[in-house]
């Protein structure tokens, strides 16, 4: 467990300070870190799960319409 994030501000923007995190998580400068709410309040993560679901909803048309897909693919 981490200690307390502060929130500051910076010009216009609200920034909080987790170089302790992203060590742990392996992140370094330029990467990308997502934000999601989950009902225990929002989590960090390299992971994108908004595109993991955009990716199931995918892998369930072609596998429901592989016609389709092989007509797509010429």
């Amino acid at each position: 467990m981490y200690g307390p994030l502060i929130i500051r501000k910076v010009g216009n923007s609200l920034t909080v300070t987790i170089s302790d995190i992203a060590k742990d998580l392996g992140l370094g400068e330029g990467d990308k870190l997502f934000a999601m709410r989950t009902p225990q309040g929002v989590e960090l993560t390299p992971y994108d799960g908004f595109f993991e679901k955009a990716l199931d909803t995918a892998r369930d048309f072609m596998r429901k319409y592989p016609n389709a897909m092989k007509k797509l693919a010429e």
